[in-house]
């Protein structure tokens, strides 16, 4: 039987691992610009002077006969099946996986983010100054700790509306309050900042709540849930044209332990995984299984040398039990690195990954 035709959109998490499990099994083409993966996890060590936190694409892609076209999708026509290039391709697809994923909302001229941490680090290289991080959730937290640690003569301040840290314990926040605290980050909770413009700062980082990236989605009458995600079932076709699958943080995706599963590397790559999986069930005539997942914890690095391990339950919500310092801090480089290892699995023995706990 001759294979499927796979376009893979995106080139993250979800995409990539989805893309290489595929490989074996059907006839892959990756779209996605960048010649390179980029660890967005390790974005706020990048702003800090990591000098890199990227991998070839190639490196992985090549070996596993993946096709990678290195243009962007400008159009999708669900209707005659085919995905548009800016380059002026027209690629046919028997299935999509659309694996475009999520940014921060464009703060304007006057303000960073975590994706453009490379142009924020040549910026703190001009000298001492203040630096204002608006965001309180786990990216804001990071991003303000890493620079503290590695830019002693800069001032960081950390403006959240709410409190910091909303999704962990109270033992958790306590020991996130005492690390940037001890870095000298001055912290602002319960201040709403509606601009860049509000904050007097000589560079500011907007760290606030991430948006999926659904535009060629919506364009092509793609059924999106209220918050502008992709609406999925539970093998992670999309409700509308379910020959195109949706996954990582453009989905709206949702287990009966978890729930609505929020935008993270941790759901990304099982979606990734979970999504491959079902294609190759469908094509043998088989039907798809349900996704299964459930939160076991949540890992923040607070600097180098300190971090915060917080149990969880299945739904993200909570324990009381922590770990914290430096053995919380090389546990969240391990978990760091166990992504990228991941990838390289499923680039030398895709069939493996099913295997991998929490990977089904």
């Amino acid at each position: 039987m001759e294979k499927q035709q796979v376009v893979v959109v995106g080139a993250g998490y979800a995409g990539l691992m989805a893309a290489l499990r595929l490989a074996p099994h059907t006839r892959v083409t990756l779209v996605e610009p960048n010649t390179v993966f980029t660890e967005r996890v390790r974005l706020h060590e990048r702003a800090a002077g990591r000098p890199d936190v990227t991998h070839p694409l190639d490196a992985l892609t090549r070996r596993a006969g993946i096709v990678h076209v290195a243009a962007r999708a400008t159009r999708l026509d669900p209707a005659d099946r085919r995905i548009t290039t800016d380059d002026g391709r027209r690629l046919r697809y028997d299935r999509l996986v659309y694996a475009l994923g999520s940014r921060t909302p464009d703060p304007g001229e006057r303000a960073y983010t975590p994706e453009t941490a490379a142009e924020l680090h040549k910026r703190l290289l001009d000298g001492p100054g203040e630096l204002t991080v608006v965001g309180g959730g786990l990216t804001g937290i990071e991003l303000a700790a890493e620079i503290a640690e590695s830019q002693r003569a800069r001032k960081v301040r950390l403006v959240t509306g709410g409190e910091i840290g909303t999704g962990l314990s109270a033992t958790g926040r306590a020991h996130v309050r005492t690390a940037l605290t001890g870095l000298g980050v001055r912290i602002e909770e319960g201040r709403r900042v509606a601009g860049p413009e509000d904050v007097d700062a000589d560079a500011v980082v907007w760290a606030t709540a991430m948006t999926a990236n659904t535009a060629l989605a919506e364009a092509a009458g793609i059924a999106l849930d209220p918050t502008g995600r992709i609406r999925v079932d539970d093998a992670l076709r999309s409700v509308s044209h379910p020959e195109i699958y949706a996954v990582g943080d453009a989905a709206a995706m949702s287990t009966p332990s978890a729930g609505s599963l929020r935008m993270a590397c941790a759901t990304a790559l099982p979606a990734g995984v979970h999504a491959a999986s079902s294609i190759i069930a469908e094509a043998r005539g088989r039907r798809p299984g349900p996704l299964r997942f459930r939160y076991r914890m949540q890992c923040v690095s607070l600097g180098r040398r300190d971090g915060l391990i917080q149990w969880v339950r299945a739904d993200d919500s909570p324990r009381e039990r922590v770990l914290r310092g430096g053995l919380a801090a090389r546990t969240k480089e391990q978990v760091v690195r166990s992504t990228v290892s991941m990838l390289r699995l499923a680039a030398r023995r895709p069939g493996a990954v099913p295997l991998v706990p929490g990977m089904s």
